[in-house]
């Protein structure tokens, strides 16, 4: 049995570069196709947002005098280009999905429409959303919460290469300890760094709960939607 019909599967898009240190490690996309074709075989409903950081962040680009406007919209077609890396893994696999586009960039993929991605959805077929929300001055985290929202997905499922949300970042200070359950107001005050705030405030107010797991070992997808205890569920609770 699964604790989760539908879903939003959150991926960043810096965990897709693998060992490479920059673009698209085809060994780690296979290995997230493979573990999102698990969910796919057991009936599970599955949104997916990636982000674009492996290719070009928008933020960084302002750092090195890029315009923010300019900038945001380079961060949104890299997610395109994710996207579509892993729609041709998971249909190599033999897995249906298709990308959506926050903007209009047919034939690379078809612009967003929420009821015909959630009948896509009920149909079996994995959805990928591209493109951020379509505007500047927006991180993938809001798109993630905003079509998660908008897909009545049950979840957000923010898979990371850290293993749930810590009191610090367990990578810079070993004393750090895990959250099993934390609420949203908890993170806020502790100042924890799981989505941008716009997000958080997003899934705060549509009562969305957020889990944060170790997407990088292979299988732990599927634990979540069994609801093996295995990362840190945030809600209001």
């Amino acid at each position: 049995m699964t604790a989760y019909k539908r879903i939003l599967l959150k991926l960043s898009g810096e965990s897709l570069m693998g060992d490479e240190g920059y673009g698209i490690d085809s060994k780690r996309l296979n290995e997230y196709a493979i573990q999102i074709k698990e969910l796919v075989n057991i009936g599970t409903q599955i949104g997916i947002v990636i982000g674009g950081g492996n290719i070009f962040r928008g933020l960084k680009g302002v750092n090195s005098g890029f315009d923010r406007v300019k900038g945001d919209q380079m961060g949104m077609l890299a997610t395109v280009i994710n996207s579509l890396a892993l729609q041709s893994s998971l249909n190599g696999m033999g897995v249906k999905s298709l990308v959506y586009t926050a903007v209009r960039m047919e034939p690379v993929g078809e612009l967003y429409n929420r009821d015909k991605a959630v009948k896509n959805l009920e149909k079996g077929k994995v959805v990928i959303f591209s493109g951020g929300t379509g505007n500047p001055f927006f991180t993938t985290d809001t798109a993630s919460a905003l079509r998660a929202v908008e897909i009545g997905a049950e979840i957000i499922l923010k898979g990371t290469r850290v293993d749930g949300v810590y009191t610090a970042d367990p990578e810079k200070n070993k004393s750090a300890t895990k959250f099993k359950n934390i609420s949203f107001d908890d993170v806020i005050k502790r100042g924890l760094n799981v989505m941008d705030l716009t997000a958080f405030t997003m899934c705060k107010e549509n009562n969305l709960p957020i889990y944060v797991f170790d997407m990088n070992t292979r299988g732990n997808l599927l634990k979540v939607v069994k609801r093996e205890d295995i990362g840190t569920l945030v809600s209001n609770e």
